[in-house]
């Protein structure tokens, strides 16, 4: 049985140390300043305190189960895959349903990336329904995407928060709005994402985006998306609804899963693969 094949069978059968916003006056990653930059400071013995990914020297079980799984993210993002995927860079992080982990797997998974030493990476909370990472992270609401989609930004860089890990930038959410779907789905979010992704070729971009079934928004996410990484809850997420996540996506995306919550002390039950229109263990 492949991975994958492992990953659904577990799916439930059907019947530093405060976090703080302050002003900022060194540049934007890689030389470009923007006009009102901001730090988000997080807290790092927080971190550690919910066994998050730390930049710490001992060795966790943590940090080693999002190294292996960001490896195959960024072997498509940047290897030879690469060549099959449109914005190859750019992830949609998602679940079928609320709380099965999506938010702590895309602030790990960012995280686990800015320990690379020859990539950065840009983290947007693009759950724009129900934004959580600055909860998770321990900063307060402030502008962000949303802002800059309505027009009430007028430069991204303002919404490019630096933060105190090196080689991790974030844009929150930004203000709630009643037509969120269709600011997503404007040219104002597809040119941002283009400029996103093309601007600096070591950068990935990172979206914690909404679930897939039942909130529009994250189809609307998943079409500037070259990659999907699916969060499944062990012995909860029903099959069916893995099912009817994937046949959302795009065929032409890389659909990896991270088997969540798992009983087992072991990286390998995250259950992580990927395929193009279909899906191949690991």
């Amino acid at each position: 049985m492949s991975t994958i094949e492992k990953a659904l069978s577990k799916g439930k059968p059907e019947s530093t140390n405060s976090t703080s916003l302050t002003n900022n006056s060194n540049e934007e990653e890689h030389g470009v300043t923007p006009p009102h930059a901001h730090t988000i400071t997080i807290d790092l013995n927080e971190l550690a305190r919910k066994s998050m990914v730390t930049n710490r020297t001992e060795r966790s079980r943590t940090n080693e189960e999002y190294r292996f799984i960001k490896r195959k993210i960024l072997t498509n993002a940047f290897g030879k895959a690469s060549n099959l995927l449109t914005n190859s860079n750019i992830v949609l992080i998602s679940s079928t349903h609320p709380n099965e982990g999506k938010t702590f797997t895309s602030i790990n998974l960012a995280l686990s990336m800015a320990l690379e030493q020859d990539k950065t990476v840009l983290l947007i909370d693009a759950d724009v329904v129900n934004p959580s990472i600055g909860a998770e992270l321990g900063y307060d609401s402030t502008s962000g995407l949303v802002d800059y989609l309505l027009g009430n930004v007028s430069d991204i860089g303002q919404v490019i928060y630096h933060t105190n890990i090196d080689k991790l930038t974030l844009i929150p959410a930004g203000s709630r709005h009643h037509l969120t779907h269709e600011l997503l789905s404007s040219v104002r979010m597809e040119e941002l994402m283009q400029e996103l992704a093309s601007r600096y070729p070591d950068r990935i971009i990172l979206l914690d985006s909404p679930p897939l079934i039942g909130v529009s928004e994250t189809q609307v996410l998943a079409s500037v998306s070259g990659q999907a990484v699916i969060v499944v809850e062990e012995n909860k997420t029903p099959t069916s609804n893995i099912t009817k996540a994937v046949k959302l996506l795009d065929k032409e995306m890389a659909i990896g899963f991270v088997l969540n919550k798992s009983a087992e002390n072991s990286f390998q039950n995250y259950g992580y693969g990927y395929g193009y229109g279909n899906y191949y263990g690991l």
